[in-house]
């Protein structure tokens, strides 16, 4: 039996673009840059940003992959939540549930 995560607010993961990004990997091992981005509707540059103040944080992990369908040198991003990050996301998420249940 897992016990419930602490309720822990966690302000980096808190922004809404970065909490949408989180609940996606959420589900997840990885997801590719391209995908959050059209997910989400952002701009690389948007994405960008956001992403490396989450991987600043710890909360997530970039890795660069060639892709074998391409011909040119760029490379593909792949993002993961951190297990810091799994955790801190679980913890701000039951923050969230306790100050909507009027517990804050």
């Amino acid at each position: 039996m897992s016990a419930e995560p602490a309720a822990t607010f966690h302000v980096v993961i808190h922004a809404p673009l970065r909490l949408r990004i989180c609940g996606l990997l959420r589900q997840v091992s990885e997801l590719e840059f391209g995908v959050i981005r059209d997910a989400l509707k952002l701009t690389d540059a948007n994405l960008s940003k956001n992403l490396k103040v989450l991987a600043e944080a710890d909360v997530v992990v970039l890795r660069k992959e060639r892709s074998p369908s391409r011909t040119d040198a760029r490379r593909l991003t792949w993002v993961a939540l951190t297990p810091a990050g799994r955790t801190a996301l679980e913890e701000h998420l039951a923050s969230l549930d306790r100050i909507a249940a009027g517990e804050v």
